[in-house]
């Protein structure tokens, strides 16, 4: 009985602290691959003198190579969602890197997650700044409005 309650109390301690490192390199993963990303739309659009046209969540846009990381892109995040590159300038809207669940694999971080991911690379807040809710299924962290 006295070894059961022990193993209780270890996996109550445990339990919550796998979380926060869970999370924690959660986070890491998705600032990392938007950090790589960012930098390709950005020479695509330095070296083309316009950003590449929207394509389908988590399928690679024409003429990204190189450093891309067309893998990652294709497959599903760590936080859940595709990646998906929306490009509505052309109707007053943005040019950004977004997490979406269109394809049916829905976004598995909650607001909390998120905004902790927003703290660490932009404002903090996920109504404004660059990384932000654009709808109630996707986050986008935007390049251009």
């Amino acid at each position: 009985m006295v070894v059961v309650v022990i193993i209780g109390l270890l996996a109550a301690l445990a339990i919550p602290a796998f979380q926060r490192v869970r999370h924690a390199s959660q986070n890491a993963r998705i600032m990392n691959d938007l950090r790589v990303f960012t930098q390709a739309f950005e020479t695509y659009n330095t070296i083309n003198g316009t950003w590449p046209a929207p394509i389908s969540p988590g399928v690679v846009p024409v003429g990204m190579t190189g450093d891309f990381k067309g893998d990652v892109w294709k497959n599903r995040t760590v936080i859940g969602g595709d990646w998906d590159w929306d490009n509505t300038l052309a109707s007053g809207g943005y040019a950004g890197i977004s997490i979406t669940d269109v394809s049916g694999n829905p976004i598995t971080a909650d607001d909390a997650q998120l905004t902790e991911i927003d703290a660490k690379i932009d404002d903090g807040d996920l109504t404004t700044g660059n990384f932000r809710r654009t709808s109630s299924n996707q986050v986008t962290y935007i390049l251009a409005e």
